[in-house]
């Protein structure tokens, strides 16, 4: 089992499932992988005008993907649009090296919670021939869940913004919107609510350009702050807003800072997951002209996924004496965990196991199968992994090992575990199976 798979119906990407089958015996039972669906819908694309050539009308392959499909009211759900096929291409005859396209675009939001995310990519591409199509490229922003059930995602309206020669657009738009839902996320309700929410009047611009914020759901009367983000840390970009008497708010935000990568709001005089909203995604479109013989070089880290890999799929207990029973005593097949998102947040890996089915309908149950976790980190990994606590697993699931969350986290990790089934003394003979689920999140 590896990157991509999510517990239960449906695995998407940053969340890791397998299962684990503990036997005297028996072999590994596993899910089945779902992928969110790619969805084509109509597109509207018009051409700089410095093209000469008319709008664009195509179809766009299009998938969305989400961090956590089963969040709670009040989490954060980081969403992905990937832009598989676009319906545009390269409207001049000049080819465009790599790294010059800037992505920007919306997701939006249905069922029990409407709305759009504002999404950005980073400036990173192939190189482009002339009149070439364009290449897929992925955009990413977050959203807080406010209501309980089933919210859908649809990809929205996007731009391909240009940096070479000239800073050039080829904004593209959904023909019917919405277009087909491509996820979807069902929310569970959650403690104390913050239903706080922005959304920005674009999602990119240049040094110094001012964005609109608007945002709904703040306490009536409160001064409430725009700021910049690069990741977890605010930028020297700072801005405020006060809410009316519904609790919305309007305001501008000058947005000079390079680094800035997104936009929060907050009540108070510091950053709240209970008083914030967002961060929404924007990006900053460097075009300060270069010194004449000199050649800029950009480069960028690209984040990747949290995934996991499993050395083996069985585990054979030991054996124990019919009339004595004891202690059945294994090793849990080695757990890699690979953390190469880059952002904030770190993971937890968890387990839980069946009861144990034996000859005739006799079963050892899921709370005699108890563990010890251990595990250790790479050398340069920026997060540290902590084992969970020694004891049982049972049907209700215990922690096998897990990183904090911090300024920046990542790395990669073995996880292993000594397991133990306390089986009692005159437990019919035979085969007993079980199987233990892992769960990355």
């Amino acid at each position: 089992m590896g990157s991509g798979t999510r517990r239960r119906h449906r695995w998407a990407a940053l969340l890791g499932a397998t299962a684990l089958a503990v036997t005297g015996g028996g072999a590994l039972a596993c899910p089945a992988s779902a992928e969110p669906q790619q969805v084509d819908f109509a597109t509207h694309c018009v051409p700089p005008p410095i093209a000469g050539i008319p709008p664009i009308d195509g179809t766009t392959t299009a998938r969305i993907a989400v961090d956590n499909a089963a969040p709670k009211v009040g989490d954060t759900v980081t969403v992905t649009y990937t832009v598989v096929k676009p319906a545009a291409s390269n409207p001049v005859d000049i080819a465009l090296p790599a790294d010059i396209m800037t992505p920007t675009g919306k997701v939006t939001l249905g069922g029990v919670q409407t709305g759009d995310i504002t999404v950005a990519g980073p400036k990173k591409n192939d190189p482009v021939p002339g009149k070439g199509a364009f290449p897929s490229f992925s955009m990413t922003g977050t959203f807080t869940v406010t209501t309980p059930g089933a919210i859908t995602l649809s990809p929205g309206d996007y731009n391909i913004h240009t940096s070479y020669i000239l800073e050039l657009d080829t904004p593209c738009t959904v023909s019917n919107p919405p277009a087909p839902v491509s996820e979807t996320v069902t929310a569970t309700g959650g403690g104390q609510t913050n239903n706080r929410a922005i959304s920005l009047g674009t999602a990119s611009g240049k040094p110094g350009d001012s964005v609109t914020v608007t945002g709904t759901n703040f306490t009536p009367g409160a001064a409430v702050t725009l700021a910049g983000r690069a990741g977890a840390a605010e930028t020297a970009d700072k801005g405020t807003a006060t809410a009316n008497a519904q609790g919305a708010i309007s305001g501008t935000l000058t947005v000079s800072d390079k680094a800035t990568t997104g936009v929060v709001a907050y009540e108070g005089s510091a950053w709240s997951d209970d008083k914030g909203a967002g961060p929404a995604a924007y990006v900053v479109i460097d075009d300060t002209p270069l010194p004449q013989g000199s050649q800029k070089l950009n480069s960028s880290v690209k984040a990747g996924t949290l995934s996991m890999t499993q050395a083996g799929d069985t585990v054979e207990l030991a054996a124990v004496d019919y009339g004595k029973g004891g202690f059945s005593r294994g090793s849990l097949q080695t757990v890699t965990v690979k953390d190469f998102r880059g952002g904030p947040a770190g993971w937890s890996l968890t387990g839980k196991v069946t009861d144990f089915a034996g000859p005739g309908g006799a079963k050892i149950e899921a709370a005699k199968l108890g563990w010890t976790p251990v595990c250790a980190t790479k050398t340069g990994s920026p997060s540290t992994c902590q084992p969970g606590s020694p004891g049982s697993v049972g049907s209700a699931g215990a922690t096998l090992a897990s990183t904090p969350n911090g300024t920046q986290t990542g790395g990669e990790f073995t996880v292993d575990a000594r397991l133990s089934l306390n089986v009692p003394a005159f437990t019919p003979p035979g085969a007993y199976s079980g199987v233990l689920t892992l769960t990355l999140t």
